[in-house]
């Protein structure tokens, strides 16, 4: 038996002795009367008034001899240092603390605030209940532990030893609540569309798939924040839309991609992409300085800086100038020597020029800063996107380049159910011929366009530009991101 199992064993024999005591380990309720970050900010004025006070809180550390013990015991709000004298509590009760109380064990410490002689900030025990006994020993050495597949397995841990994870948890919660006041102070309104369809559109992806036992159907899990249903709002007459949730898509993992994550898409009629750009940059301003309190941080070793001026990139122009490839000229088998060229992987299945296209694109972008917007992209690579009036080879498109990746993707939305039922086509040939990425038909929302929408802006931005704020992996910034079943076996 290792060492984790006997305190294991141990623990338990101390549970059932403290039962037969006829003491709950598990009572379901407090007498809490302050945290302990208002008992120490109040300090003074408590101590004075040499009030009783409840505080509660996990042991995190253990300490003394004979008839004094001190404990730390920390409840989210701060660490607060309890004295435990003999004489306090009584000889019984001091001995049962000590025979059965165990640090990691959760308590509510009834007590009055005093100084130690080192001038400690104090609660004097009168009286300590057991509200949570633990059972495992808490790991000694967490900070130590190099595998990020068990700090993420058991991220509870790592939240509870790191700080800077706990800080990480509490500045997204940041970031997605000022995405969603940026928009509700512009008069956007929050709506909620399927996480099950029948069709999974909105993007270029490959969906998870299941079976609806009710209906006797094959369903999806969505791919997109509800785009082609935010865009039948925009046929209904509803003019500024967006949705937070979660979308899912069964594709390889990488420091930026992962198949569960957190997006949100806006759909704003009357309005195109320059506009989306202009609203879309205040926005991320916003975010940024809300979440991490200035406009300049660094990522991916660059140092960034969003208060200056946001550049356009052209697709075209940038390809040509860090490949030498012409884009609208190269057929496929130039740019797939290219691609060979550059050692970027590619699936030979499937793969069509727009495809190969934006892989090149994609080895490009790896090399710019920004901040800026991607602009002029094929409309090859954007079959949901309005062309562009003066390049009809180009889609009335923007993408949001920080740190040298796609930080949002927007569009002015295709609006022409005639065009859009060819690009569908298009899209299901290439799916047919083996492109699991490509979108389906959908003649549901083909449909909804020729009741007509009007021109409209769309935009989605995902955790992806959370990571970015992080500097860290998109996988590190999920509060429980997917791993793997252990074998317990």
């Amino acid at each position: 038996m290792n060492r984790k199992d006997e305190i294991r064993q141990s623990r338990i024999k101390k549970l059932e002795k403290i039962k037969i005591m006829g003491k709950l380990p598990y009572p379901e309720k407090t007498r809490r009367t302050h945290t302990n970050q208002e008992a120490l900010k109040k300090f003074s004025t408590l101590k004075k008034r040499k009030e009783e006070l409840f505080l509660v809180g996990r042991i995190r550390s253990r300490r003394g001899h004979g008839k004094m013990f001190f404990i730390d015991i920390e409840d989210g709000t701060e660490l607060i240092q309890v004295l435990i004298r003999q004489d306090g509590v009584g000889k019984k009760f001091f001995e049962y603390f000590v025979d059965n109380f165990d640090i990691g064990d959760f308590v509510q410490v009834r007590g009055v605030l005093t100084l130690t002689k080192r001038k400690e900030k104090t609660l004097e025990a009168v009286d300590i209940k057991l509200l949570s006994k633990s059972i495992l020993p808490l790991p000694e050495k967490w900070h130590g532990l190099k595998s990020e597949e068990e700090r993420l397995r058991k991220r509870y841990l790592d939240i509870l030893f790191n700080p800077e994870v706990k800080d990480l948890i509490e500045k997204r919660s940041v970031f997605w609540n000022s995405t969603r006041d940026f928009l509700l102070n512009r008069g956007f309104l929050e709506v909620e569309t399927p996480v099950l369809e029948t069709i999974a559109g909105g993007a270029d992806a490959k969906p998870f798939k299941s079976y609806h036992d009710a209906l006797g159907i094959d369903v999806y899990l969505r791919i997109s924040m509800g785009e082609l249903w935010q865009k039948k709002l925009m046929v209904a007459g509803f003019e500024k839309t967006f949705e937070i949730g979660r979308q899912f898509r069964n594709e390889g993992m990488s420091p930026e991609h992962l198949q569960d994550y957190t997006q949100m898409e806006f759909y704003w009629s009357y309005a195109d992409h320059k506009m989306g750009m202009k609203l879309v940059e205040a926005m991320y301003k916003y975010i940024t300085k809300k979440t991490i309190g200035t406009l300049k941080f660094k990522a991916k070793g660059f140092n960034i800086n969003l208060g200056k001026k946001w550049e356009r990139y052209d697709y075209r122009e940038t390809i040509k100038k860090y490949t030498d490839v012409d884009i609208e000229e190269a057929n496929l088998e130039t740019i797939k020597k290219a691609l060979k060229k550059f050692n970027l992987e590619y699936e030979e299945k499937g793969l069509s020029k727009g495809r190969a296209v934006d892989i090149l694109w994609k080895y490009c972008r790896a090399k710019i800063a920004g901040p800026g917007f991607l602009i002029n992209v094929p409309i090859e690579v954007s079959p949901l996107a309005k062309r562009n009036e003066k390049n009809p080879k180009a889609a009335g498109r923007f993408q949001v380049i920080i740190a040298g990746s796609e930080q949002g993707n927007g569009y002015s939305e295709l609006n022409d159910p005639i065009d859009q039922a060819e690009r569908f086509k298009e899209q299901q040939k290439l799916r047919d011929e083996g492109d699991e990425e490509a979108q389906m038909y959908d003649h549901d929302f083909i449909e909804a366009l020729e009741y007509g929408m009007p021109p409209t802006c769309g935009f989605g931005l995902s955790e992806r530009f959370f990571s970015v704020l992080m500097d860290k992996t998109i996988r590190e910034c999920q509060i429980f991101p997917l791993v793997r079943p252990k074998n317990n076996k």
